[in-house]
């Protein structure tokens, strides 16, 4: 089953890339869009989500209908492109779901910057579950120090200024992922942009730091680029041979096929493993098909059992049947059960299911064996997670998945924009589902903040230990 593919999931979906927060400034932003087009396109939207989102059982249909007539006469006044797409983004939020999202164009005279100050730069990262600065300049480690954290955003508590003016436009399927990269841009603004942040350095003490968006002073970064753990530039698959017999295998994507390949070369050294490192960690998905490939080896089995699929069943006569039919009359009634269902939109195809059985005419890497998973572990790369499940010789390792895959049906939007829509439901085999939880490891590792600015992989680095025991 074919996914959204990684440079295209986290350019988008995550939200992080497509989001900035209190956007202030002068900027001279292009308004091209004409009022009837800007209904044109929310009310495009609208009618694709009520048609084809395969979760509108879980949203409250009155108050995304009412949100849907307010906007109406909202958008035409909007003052610019901008403005227009920032409606639309809330707009989506409202539905809660990874796969569902908004893209907004190229726009003339939007000019977004995140870390740059002028004299300062500030990069923040969420760590251990606080807003933390991780990078600055080199001379500003006494006035912004590396492994600080933001207490105040110009008067509001961190979580309070998040929540106002960063949360509502996130569109995400798990709450941890939109704390994540509502963080990740919480001093996003145009050239201008003034904020006052509270911070409490290392140290313990506290101060107040008045930074405005300009372009950067200074280029002496620390620490320096590429520092830390989850900078680092991956290949496609990596393969390196640890401690005592342990194999470390990176799948950084399931969206080419050239990765399948790329393990085939590395089987022979793969069997001499006593221990495994799958590290599924950087992979926003792709096709489920090109993991599975890779998990039929990893295995002892002769079936997978993948995740279970739904989509919604639109059957206009029975939905006009369904107007005349009450809650009472389907109670031993098949036929108007299915008409009440259509009519609320909530009539779903099953895909037909069998676990996928196979023959593999060639050795297995079956060894203790850790899966590491965290936040960026999406889609496709979390089917691979349900298939795998049960396997006795398998933990998982690090933090929740992404909890976010289906099938989007992706369209135009005025300006050039585009949008995307989640048609398909996946769960566990049982039914379970994970959407909007994540997939959770068996063992939970969460780098501190002094373990993160240390550089150091701690997750990595727990698995290798852990898998060190197994295989004395």
């Amino acid at each position: 089953m074919i996914k959204c593919s990684r440079t295209f999931f986290l350019s988008c979906m995550f939200a992080y890339v497509n989001l900035v927060g209190c956007f202030q400034g002068n900027a001279q932003i292009a308004n091209t869009i004409s009022a009837a087009d800007k209904v044109y396109g929310l009310s495009k939207f609208w009618q694709e989500v009520n048609y084809n989102f395969v979760y509108l059982d879980k949203i409250d249909r009155k108050a995304w209908d009412s949100t849907y007539r307010t906007l109406i006469s909202q958008v035409q006044e909007t003052k610019n492109d901008y403005e227009y797409y920032r409606l639309l983004e809330k707009f989506c939020a409202l539905l809660n779901d990874g796969h569902t999202n908004i893209f907004r164009p190229q726009i003339k005279g939007l000019q977004i910057m995140q870390n740059a100050f002028g004299d300062h730069l500030v990069v923040v990262k969420q760590v251990e579950g606080k807003p933390i600065i991780v990078r600055s300049w080199k001379k500003d480690q006494s006035l912004l120090p590396v492994g600080s954290e933001i207490l105040e955003v110009n008067g509001s508590s961190s979580e309070q200024y998040i929540r106002d003016h960063l949360l509502p436009y996130i569109s995400s399927s798990t709450e941890y992922v939109k704390w994540k990269g509502a963080t990740h841009w919480m001093l996003a603004g145009a050239p201008g942009t003034a904020f006052d942040i509270k911070i409490k350095k290392p140290d313990g003490k506290q101060a107040i730091v008045n930074l405005v968006h300009a372009k950067v002073t200074d280029s002496i970064f620390f620490p320096e680029v590429g520092a830390y753990y989850d900078e680092q530039k991956r290949e496609l698959l990596e393969f390196k041979m640890l401690q005592n017999g342990v194999a470390y295998l990176g799948l950084n994507s399931f969206s080419d096929r050239k990765i399948d390949t790329l393990f085939d070369a590395i089987l022979p050294q793969l069997y001499q493993a006593k221990g495994l490192i799958v590290d599924l960690r950087f992979n926003g998905g792709g096709s489920t098909n090109i993991g599975t490939y890779i998990l039929k080896y990893l295995t002892g089995d002769s079936v997978l059992a993948g995740a279970r699929y739904t989509t919604r069943n639109h059957l206009p006569a029975f939905k006009a049947w369904g107007a005349y039919v009450t809650e009472k009359d389907t109670i031993g009634n098949a036929w108007n059960k299915k008409c009440l269902e259509v009519y609320k939109g909530v009539y779903v195809y099953d895909f037909p299911y069998e676990p996928d059985s196979f023959v593999l005419n060639k050795p297995r890497i079956v060894v203790p064996t850790v899966v590491l998973t965290g936040n960026n572990t999406a889609s496709a790369a979390e089917d691979f997670l349900i298939a795998a499940e049960g396997q006795k010789h398998m933990v998982r390792m690090g933090e929740p998945s992404f909890g976010s895959t289906g099938q989007p049906l992706v369209f135009d939007m005025p300006g050039g924009g585009s949008a995307r829509v989640c048609t398909k439901k996946d769960t566990y085999p049982d039914g379970r589902e994970f959407v909007g939880y994540g997939i959770q490891p068996h063992i939970t590792i969460i780098p501190t903040v002094r373990e993160y600015l240390s550089g150091r992989d701690v997750v990595k680095d727990a698995a290798l230990a852990y898998l060190q025991k197994k295989i004395k």
